[in-house]
């Protein structure tokens, strides 16, 4: 039973259905570790301890599962940082390496349905960028293009994001660095987060989520790139399990061309600074109020 309990909503749901019908815990095939893990308290609310036990039955539960031995970490956000991104969009190819490396980085499912935190969008040079009509399926062997523009978009980590105010449970949040992140044990699988980003920036895995044991990463952030399980959402994290140990997301390194920045919007000697007041800089559908640390520019 385990192996098939997804979700807190199927958990709750299975037991509702065993307390009507006068079953047990043990009747319905539950483990004292699903007891634990479904009924765990909020990230929030747990002590320094209750985070390690959870972190040692996760461990035990990977290495059962992939063979592999993880190393989860809680690493809080840092004081006196707040992350921004700048992305160049005069000298994005449209190459889509930002997506591969997210892919591998952050354990994110191989097999259909696919997913990826990064989409890149193809438009006319000149155009303004409209999500809504830009081309999301191009051939990526053939870029970069004569006449074309290229836009990645991601999760945008709003100051103001409209996903985590719709969430019915919280287990979406800002962290203080300003980091949107998702407690995957909380969700319950609603997507209200995702009808609510107006930028498209969340998944949905339909189903359990497959990774070849040889492609796993397996240093990883409880609220980050650790194994998710289906019918929960997810997104980019800035990489929390990498930016937190002062590395750069792995889709800036990934970048051949030098269009993605990134640091801390707070230090007035950062990059990401000097971009934003030097600049020409946008920010995706501004007029949502959503104030988005994502920063699009043009440095020609």
């Amino acid at each position: 039973m385990g192996d098939k309990l997804q979700t807190r909503r199927d958990f709750f749901k299975l037991m509702s259905m065993g307390a009507l019908a006068g079953i047990t815990l043990s009747g319905l095939g539950c483990t004292q570790a699903d007891m634990e893990e479904f009924l765990q308290r909020h990230f929030h609310e747990m002590t320094e301890e209750e985070k390690k036990q959870v972190i040692q039955r996760l461990e035990e539960k990977y290495l059962k599962k992939y063979g592999k031995k993880f190393e989860i970490s809680t690493q809080p956000a840092d004081t006196d940082v707040l992350w921004g991104y700048g992305l160049d969009i005069a000298r994005c190819i449209g190459c889509r390496r930002c997506v591969y490396g997210c892919v591998a980085e952050n354990n994110q499912s191989r097999k259909s349905p696919q997913l990826q935190w990064i989409r890149v969008v193809r438009q006319e040079k000149g155009s303004m960028i409209n999500l809504e009509d830009a081309e999301h399926y191009y051939n990526p062997a053939t870029v970069p293009e004569p006449g074309f523009q290229y836009t990645p978009v991601q999760c945008q980590h709003c100051e103001n994001p409209p996903c985590v105010r719709v969430c019915p449970v919280k287990a979406t949040w800002k962290e203080p660095d300003g980091i949107v992140v998702v407690d995957y044990n909380w969700c319950i699988g609603c997507r209200y987060c995702m009808a609510a980003c107006p930028y498209k920036g969340r998944v949905f895995n339909w189903s359990e989520p497959h990774i070849p044991p040889e492609e796993l990463n397996t240093k990883v952030h409880y609220l980050g790139n650790r194994p998710r399980m289906k019918n929960v959402v997810e997104k980019c994290t800035f990489c929390v399990q990498r930016v937190r140990q002062g590395r750069y997301p792995a889709c800036v390194e990934a970048c051949p061309t030098g269009t993605r920045k990134f640091g801390n919007l707070l230090d007035p000697n950062s990059e990401i600074r000097y971009l934003i007041e030097n600049k020409r800089t946008l920010r995706l559908k501004e007029d949502l109020n959503t104030e988005p640390k994502f920063y699009y520019f043009f440095s020609a």
